[in-house]
């Protein structure tokens, strides 16, 4: 994959009036019960978009009342029947890609209720609630732990559901690229993947004192160079499973060095609403701030900084895309989710010690393996202690595809027959009958 081969992305909408900022409760806008507001920020320019009404307890009290009332026995959703339903499902999704209004969908009253707020407050009372029978819950480590805290009184009243999208401790997420001409590599995810190749006893005899492999090898490292680079600076890092370590053989480390730095300053910075742009900012100055802080321990702990490293431009939360070599398993880099523009390459040996420490944490969300040998693409995805793994492709999904991770990146499934199960429970009704005919 290249960036030639990616869809072209229609112009972005400019200048858009903010249309709604209020709590959505029963098919009606409210202000919140405290009558506080947070503002929403442009990351790129810092400048206030708008002030959102701040749910809390109260709110979602409303919110779950109304939608206890909408879900009593006999009321017009439980009523309706499942095709209609869907059509207004269907409706409601095509609507919020369009332009998010919910009051054309059709919905009963308090089927659908949005109350915005902070984990702390607004998300430790959903998560707690007595009336609520299911939270979906995606986010960082500290949100799940207070989440669970919540719950723990209440379980097994509101199952929770802990989707991937961790903030990680430990490394967990990688891609292998096995059987180029003079190797393996491979990447699994666990919220940020790493990049493994590997070389085969013959063709790293052959070309052990080669830095530059030629022919279809040449093709195959360009390619695996260009799904490591996209797996992690898609969206600035930003993403459950950006493959933020690359792990490379040491046979032809330095090369694979060489041209993931080439492809990283490819990349152009700027406002994304800017037809041309590649990379806008991060989210906010948090995690800005944290990204900054975890590049300067990559510095001192001894890790090369190949390019990048500090913040771009003078305004907004821009951060430059980022190679770091010469990285250690023990390193803060190594260790901890970045969730920005960073990418750690690290050297291996064996495809065996790489996979140890690849599943040597506990998360295990996604992988990918590229090879041409089926039998290493199954041995390494049966060893992988990921919930997806991809072979010769990366970042695809489907309807029809499972998602979620092993350990600590998750528990249940997305998308699926697996993902319905998540919201139904299995009942038993036994009836005797009067007679038996057969």
């Amino acid at each position: 994959m290249s960036s030639s081969d990616m869809p072209d992305l229609p112009a972005p909408l400019t200048n858009l009036k903010i249309q709604y900022t209020k709590i959505f409760i029963n098919n009606e806008w409210h202000d919140s019960v405290s009558g506080k507001k947070f503002p929403v920020l442009n990351p790129a320019t810092e400048e206030i978009i708008c002030h959102v009404e701040e749910g809390d307890k109260e709110d979602v009290d409303k919110a779950v009342k109304a939608a206890r009332q909408a879900f009593q026995i006999g009321s017009p959703w439980r009523t309706m029947d499942a095709s209609e339903r869907g059509r207004l499902l269907y409706k409601l999704a095509d609507l919020i890609e369009r332009d998010r209004l919910l009051l054309a969908a059709g919905f009963p009253p308090g089927v659908v209720n949005i109350v915005p707020g902070y984990g702390p407050t607004a998300g430790a009372a959903i998560s707690s609630h007595m009336d609520i029978d299911k939270v979906a819950f995606t986010g960082s480590t500290e949100g799940i732990h207070v989440a669970f805290k919540a719950q723990i009184p209440h379980l097994p009243t509101s199952p929770v559901h802990l989707d991937q999208g961790m903030l990680l401790p430990d490394p967990n997420s990688s891609i292998i690229a096995l059987e180029f001409p003079v190797g393996h590599a491979y990447l699994e995810d666990r919220a940020c993947p790493e990049l493994w190749k590997h070389s085969s006893p013959q063709t790293s005899r052959a070309n052990s004192s080669q830095c530059t492999p030629c022919g279809i090898l040449n093709k195959r490292v360009n390619s695996a160079v260009e799904f490591a680079h996209l797996g992690v600076f898609y969206h600035q890092g930003q993403c459950c499973i950006a493959a933020s370590r690359l792990f490379v053989e040491e046979s032809i480390y330095d090369e694979f060095v060489r041209r993931s730095v080439e492809r990283a300053k490819k990349y152009v910075l700027g406002n994304p609403m800017t037809p041309g742009i590649n990379q806008g900012p991060q989210i906010d100055k948090e995690q800005y701030d944290k990204i900054l802080d975890l590049i300067e321990s990559g510095k001192k702990e001894g890790a090369k900084l190949e390019c990048g490293g500090g913040p771009w431009g003078n305004k907004g939360y821009f951060i430059q895309p980022t190679v770091f070599s010469n990285v250690t398993d023990d390193m803060r880099i190594a260790k901890e989710e970045i969730f920005g523009p960073v990418q750690q390459i690290l050297k291996f040996k064996s495809l065996d010690d790489v996979i140890k420490r690849a599943n040597n944490t506990h998360y295990g969300l996604a992988a990918g393996i590229f090879t041409k040998d089926l039998d290493k693409a199954i041995t390494v995805s049966s060893a992988l202690q990921a919930g997806t793994v991809w072979v010769n492709c990366y970042l695809m999904s489907s309807a029809q595809c499972p998602f979620g991770g092993f350990k600590m990146s998750g528990n249940g499934r997305e998308l699926g027959e697996y993902g319905l199960h998540e919201y139904t429970e299995v009942k038993t009704v036994t009836i005797k009958i009067s007679q038996k005919n057969s």
